[in-house]
């Protein structure tokens, strides 16, 4: 595993702590395990209501920037402040007044905070508004920025090339968490992407103890927010299907979100109430628990007509850390991870019969399904570890060229 030297680093979050931001929160707790010293910086205050049962083990102390619309005097007295301690706010007013009002006085406040606390870097993630904070901040302190783009924040209609490209130029460096992520930016970007490198979102193997599916009732799980590119119109249509065949199952689908409405007259109106269940949010070990005691994950994910799409799902690598066999599409890095008739199984997005006749294979024979698991968990083992991948990205904080490679994990077999 390699080593790196890390100073104080800032993490600029646009949420924290986020319920569905699963894959942060592990990465920060990784960090803390190797004796990292973080900040946490939010841009906004938690709205979700929930949180997860490791949010009590984090360490770093978080600061709340102020989002609100500020009064003109106060923010005419923090940039009488910052004229004082940052050297660089008259050199970079023109990229201050080039930003929203809220972003650039959230970057003030949060270079304020780095210049007083001693932090040595900064990463952000997501290539939206954080990472616009974070490079103002940059640019005011020059401690150095790096940030993680994932998918919304790179494929959706809304995001502005221009206002990327420039933060790629700007940044120490930059992590994205597919090899199709990373192949996106570099025919889009060219030059500005070369200090791209893909570094994937890891699970922590220690939480997630593989199990053998071959006792498992028939359950069929997912796991997402409840927004179009999950794909779960095509789920509950593939559920209509095999129980038009005749099968016995139960379909578990978890997560809220702006389609849930929808999916309710879906179900309603196929008349699978008895068979398909919207649980609602879960804890992590609620969603744990569940995908342990399936069957299979549905991971049916599409491309949004906005041209939102999933970058790789962590509850995907969740489920091949558990030992549950799955099924999913091959939307952006998806079969870097599910090679189908390895470690899962994929059909084409939008294909509700494919999928139903997936998951009919796994409800009918578990022993493909225990074939199918063991490689997933034995991948997870050596590509995934939180710990490694972790250490990866610390390495990439402090730009080196060439992030050092982790040697593999011995691979072990689900119990």
């Amino acid at each position: 595993m390699p080593s790196c030297e890390l100073g104080r680093t800032a993490y600029v979050l646009k949420m924290y702590p986020r319920f569905s931001e699963t894959f942060i929160l592990s990465e920060i707790l990784a960090h803390e395990a190797a004796g990292a010293d973080l900040e946490i910086f939010s841009l906004r205050p938690p709205a979700d209501g929930r949180f997860h049962e490791a949010l009590a083990e984090v360490r770093a102390p978080v600061t709340y920037l102020s989002h609100h619309q500020r009064r003109a005097a106060d923010l005419w007295a923090l940039l009488h402040t910052a004229s004082r301690e940052l050297s660089g706010l008259a050199e970079h007013l023109d990229e201050l007044l080039g930003a929203s009002v809220e972003d650039a006085a959230q970057a003030v406040e949060l270079a304020l905070a780095v210049r007083s606390r001693g932090i040595d870097h900064i990463h952000a993630h997501f290539a939206s508004v954080a990472t616009t904070v974070a490079r103002l901040a940059s640019l005011l302190t020059g401690v150095p920025y790096t940030f993680t783009a994932h998918a919304k924040d790179i494929f959706h209609d809304d995001v502005d090339p221009g206002d990327l490209r420039t933060k790629l130029e700007g940044a120490a460096a930059v992590v994205t968490v597919s090899d199709f992520n990373l192949a996106h930016l570099i025919w889009s970007f060219g030059p500005a992407a070369a200090r791209t490198q893909r570094i994937y979102n890891g699970v922590d193997l220690a939480r997630f103890c593989c199990s053998t599916t071959e006792q498992r009732p028939p359950v069929i799980v997912a796991v997402g927010r409840l927004v179009e590119k999950k794909g779960f119109v095509d789920l509950i249509d593939a559920c209509h299907r095999l129980r038009s065949d005749g099968r016995t199952f139960r379909c578990e689908i978890i997560g809220t979100g702006p389609e849930e409405e929808r999916l309710r007259q879906q179900v309603e109106h196929l008349d699978l109430g008895a068979i398909v269940h919207l649980r609602g949010a879960l804890p992590q070990s609620g969603v744990r628990a569940a995908v342990a005691g399936a069957a299979a994950l549905a991971v049916p994910c599409v491309v949004g007509t906005d041209g939102n799409r999933d970058g790789l799902p962590t509850v995907l690598l969740e489920a091949m850390a558990l030992g549950t066999p799955c099924v999913a599409t091959p939307v952006t890095g998806i079969p870097e991870v599910i090679r189908s008739e390895e470690t899962g199984l994929l059909v084409a997005e939008h294909d509700s019969e494919a999928l139903a006749g997936a998951l009919a294979r796994l409800l009918d024979d578990r022993g493909l399904g225990a074939r199918l698991a063991a490689a997933a968990r034995t991948l997870v083992e050596e590509e995934f570890d939180i710990h490694r991948q972790a250490a990866r990205l610390r390495c990439h904080f402090t730009g080196p060229t060439t992030v050092p490679t982790t040697a593999a994990l011995p691979a072990r077999e689900c119990a």
